[in-house]
């Protein structure tokens, strides 16, 4: 495993279309970094780039995209790149190979022991749900309706509200509201989900009512089904 302090840090040129026994270079190099317990590596793709040849590799030109330099970087320690260099020198013919002293700082951290889960209760109880619909234009005095209101759903202590937004809808005014790609609705459908015990949720209904100049308001029954760790539910703070 890497630890801290000394260390070595390996970067590997290669084009992007060099094949290794019938798998793309970049790839196998990974998988055999992997294999050999390398702590960790990444494969980065260039945006452009040129190299002893002196032939720009660009994506603006598509019969040279497909040479595109990929850089592949690892650190580990001095010890452990020395064992594998022979073998990447086997492996990267047309490339560059870089290796460079370096320090770690901070290294990964041991992974624990995963422990058995602890039991888990189940808590269920009535409750209701708030469904808000509106418009994402929609405004409260200078900010975004949805906004305001979910800021008074915190202030009422609802237990929590999620707002969607929407792609494709349509209102009582029969609008289609809209997103595309040559198309950015500027008043997408907006709608506030909120599940809480029924006198809660009453109380955060009047709110929104009084607020909501124009959208809908739904509330219907549900269920509140909470899973909860043993050690969780004998300390709740």
């Amino acid at each position: 495993m890497l630890a801290k302090g000394p260390a070595k840090k390996v970067t590997i040129y290669v084009n992007e279309d060099a094949r290794y026994h019938h798998q793309p270079l970049y790839e196998a190099i990974l998988m055999f970094l992997m294999h050999k317990g390398v702590a960790g590596a990444t494969a980065s793709r260039a945006l452009a780039g040129f190299g002893a040849g002196r032939v720009l590799h660009t994506p603006k030109i598509e019969v040279l995209a497909e040479h595109l330099p990929v850089r592949i970087e690892f650190v580990e320690a001095a010890g452990k790149v020395d064992e594998l260099l022979p073998a990447l020198y086997d492996m990267v013919e047309d490339g560059l190979i870089e290796v460079q002293d370096t320090t770690v700082i901070r290294a990964p951290a041991a992974r624990r022991r995963q422990e058995p889960a602890a039991p888990r209760q189940i808590r269920r109880q009535p409750a209701k749900m708030l469904r808000v619909f509106l418009g994402e234009s929609d405004r409260l005095h200078d900010e975004p309706l949805y906004d305001a209101i979910l800021k008074k759903l915190r202030m009422l202590d609802i237990a929590g509200a999620t707002v969607y937004r929407g792609i494709y809808g349509y209102g009582a005014k029969g609008h289609t509201h809209k997103q595309s790609f040559w198309h950015l609705s500027k008043d997408l459908p907006v709608m506030i989900s909120v599940i809480d015990t029924p006198p809660k949720i009453d109380e955060a209904a009047a709110a929104v009512e009084s607020m909501l100049g124009d959208g809908l308001i739904v509330v219907s029954d549900a269920e509140m089904i909470r899973l909860v760790r043993s050690d969780a539910a004998s300390n709740p703070s």
